[in-house]
């Protein structure tokens, strides 16, 4: 099964299609959405299907910060449970503590971590998809939407160290610049917001530990064993592949398990850890192929290869081809499928 998302994630999709002369429910229906996913901010929907609605969006709207438009207003309700509990921690380091453990609950398709380099925090976020399909505005929109929550903590006038974008830098930056100030820089290795350590320890005065303890019942309910562990080894390799630290032992700490634990569920839902790794490496590498913006060295790097000849050999023998071979192929259509659009 695909990855689901709420349908929260589509507020103010709207009023910003509205705003660049779209049509959101025929947008909605052309990708195959539930018309109803506009108004039911729980129901659940294909994560996939709203990266494409987003990047459809933005390129008949020519908008190229589309979901960035869309995270400006989000408020901590639009996350459901999640963001009741959110707004219930003592601190923003324990408030970053409940999105790392419980986003899949409210997006299947994100992975989030949090990492401490000397006195700055880098929250690191990747979004999962599937062959070379764009998650552009899904990324930027996520990360908006973090940016958001750690301003509700902090205050409106707060800004971060900075915050990275691995995609090329549109040529218009006024609305990354308007809610983000000018610390922005595009082509990165990761996505994410970066902070002071400080930061961390601000206190929540209004925090409710009764509502807490609510809120994360039902986010644990909704996060129940039941819930497929391929999803949730998915969203731990994404983050694990660049640290070169993506290895069942690893990922079965991070889940609080042993690594036959791992193995043993996994196959109960049909697959290995060497599958859904290798899976992950195809449609990273897809993306990155398409996007153009990494030399080859450094995406063999990302996707968790300790030497540039054994990325060569492992894509040449999933796509039959060079990689390099691959790239110039991509570059060679890229002005053609551009002079498709503006056709």
């Amino acid at each position: 099964m695909s990855a689901q998302i709420r349908g929260a994630s589509l507020t103010h999709f709207p009023a910003v299609a509205a705003q660049c002369g779209l049509d959101a429910r025929a947008l909605v229906a052309e990708v195959g959405l539930p018309a109803s996913c506009l108004d039911d901010p729980d129901l659940k929907v294909p994560a996939r299907a709203v990266g494409r609605l987003l990047e459809i969006a933005a390129s008949r709207g020519n908008e190229p910060a589309f979901g960035l438009r869309m995270a400006e207003s989000r408020r901590l309700s639009n996350l459901g449970p999640l963001g009741l509990l959110i707004r219930e921690e003592p601190t923003l380091r324990e408030a970053l503590e409940v999105i790392v453990s419980f986003i899949h609950v409210h997006n299947e398709a994100l992975a989030v971590r949090v990492e401490q380099v000397g006195n700055l925090v880098v929250i690191r976020e990747e979004l999962l998809s599937e062959g070379a399909v764009s998650v552009r505005q899904a990324t930027e929109l996520s990360v908006g939407v973090t940016f958001r929550v750690l301003s509700i903590f902090m205050g409106a006038d707060w800004r971060p160290r900075l915050v990275c974008f691995s995609h090329r830098a549109p040529k218009d930056r006024s609305v990354h610049r308007r809610l983000f100030g000018d610390a922005v820089e595009f082509g990165h290795e990761f996505n994410g917001v970066v902070c002071n350590e400080s930061s961390l320890d601000a206190p929540n005065r209004g925090a409710d530990p009764v509502m807490a303890r609510y809120a994360r019942r039902l986010l644990e309910q909704g996060a129940g064993p039941s819930a497929p562990l391929t999803q949730r080894v998915r969203q731990l390799a994404v983050l694990l592949l660049p640290l070169g630290h993506c290895r069942v032992e690893a990922v079965a700490q991070h889940l609080g398990v042993d690594r036959r634990t791992v193995a043993r569920r996994l196959a109960a839902e049909g697959t290995t850890f060497s599958e859904l790794v290798d899976g992950l490496r195809r449609d990273l590498v897809a993306r990155y192929i398409a996007d153009g913006g990494k030399p080859l060295a450094e995406v063999s790097a990302l996707l968790g290869f300790s030497a540039a000849s054994a990325f060569s050999r492992w894509y040449r023998q999933r796509f039959g081809m060079a990689a390099a071979r691959m790239r110039s192929a991509a570059n060679a259509s890229a002005p053609l499928a551009g002079s498709r659009r503006r056709a």
